[in-house]
């Protein structure tokens, strides 16, 4: 196969990210079925308001680094207890391409937004040429949810997508051709055997590096072909364990700050990597690191489902 290199004009590591402060956090029954990650049962009285200060928080980190941080207003007349992960509705490319995805939960399909595209182009001086909408998947049954079921090599037009019930081949084609993205699927499950919901918890690429539960990928000729891929393209590989899995160990993400590249993970995932681990995350950027545990233990994401990179060209 052959290498596309660095050529494409895009950095892996956006220099802004878009985030949505929730109105209404909370458990989500429809997504509970296909997210292992969600503890609704460990419900707290204040976990809307700790889930605020939480965001807050990660949002007040990223900023001090220099990573430009778009916060928009949740939908307050409406309860969307996920509408905190944004990367799942929407991915914005280099090219001035916005992309809408199709999501499994009906109820997270009214967290996309029209205004927030608007306000992108109209408010924060950004170009969006075109939108690719591929949401009429929803009508055959057929998901792919943004950035959590993709995990890109934007340099090198790659999309590594994790089969799910969240992630389907269909769709998956379709953004391929639409974006000229070579795209890589297979299959992973947990400890338990279950089909992993979301590529982004067991992947992250950097520039230089990829963070993969090799282990999750149970097929031996696909881990080898995923691996493969990652080496080939340049990534030295941190090879996570299913406990660093459950940590959101891979649920993190490089960015580009003021002093260069910064990486964005969870306090619990950071308090699950040995010495060698943060050594490489080290190696590749300074570490912005927040504690989410009310919104990993609610909403079964972490660090990297808050934020939906902004790749987009300037309008001037």
């Amino acid at each position: 196969m052959v290498d596309r290199g660095l050529t494409l004009h895009e950095s892996q590591a956006a220099p802004a990210v878009l985030m949505v402060r929730p109105a209404r956090f909370g458990p989500n029954a429809e997504t509970a079925g296909s997210n292992f990650f969600q503890r609704t049962a460990e419900r707290l009285a204040d976990d809307a308001a700790n889930a605020l200060r939480e965001f807050d928080a990660l949002a007040l980190a990223l900023a001090r680094t220099g990573v430009h941080v778009l916060q928009f207003a949740g939908q307050r007349d409406a309860a969307l207890p996920d509408e905190v992960f944004p990367n799942n509705w929407l991915s914005l490319h280099a090219d001035g391409t916005a992309v809408l995805y199709p999501i499994l939960a009906p109820i997270r399909r009214r967290e996309r937004r029209t205004d927030v595209l608007a306000a992108l182009r109209e408010q924060r001086g950004y170009r969006i040429d075109r939108v690719v909408d591929l949401t009429h998947f929803e009508n055959r049954g057929e998901f792919l949810e943004g950035t959590g079921s993709l995990v890109l090599d934007r340099p090198r037009h790659i999309a590594y997508a994790c089969l799910s019930p969240r992630t389907h081949a269909a769709p998956l084609m379709e953004l391929g051709r639409a974006l000229n993205y070579e795209t890589v699927p297979f299959r992973a499950v947990d400890r338990a055997g279950r089909p992993i919901y979301h590529t982004n918890v067991l992947l992250a690429i950097g520039t230089r590096f990829a963070a993969l539960c090799t282990a999750a990928i149970a097929d031996t000729t696909e881990r080898r072909a995923v691996v493969a891929r990652l080496e080939d393209t340049g990534h030295e590989i941190l090879d996570l364990s299913f406990d660093q899995l459950e940590a959101f160990a891979g649920n993190l993400l490089e960015l580009s700050g003021s002093h260069g590249p910064v990486i964005a993970l969870s306090a619990t995932a950071l308090r699950s990597l040995n010495a060698g681990a943060r050594h490489i995350l080290e190696r590749n950027g300074e570490l912005v690191v927040a504690d989410v545990a009310t919104i990993e233990r609610i909403g079964g994401g972490s660090v990297r489902c808050m934020l939906a990179e902004v790749a987009l060209p300037s309008a001037r």
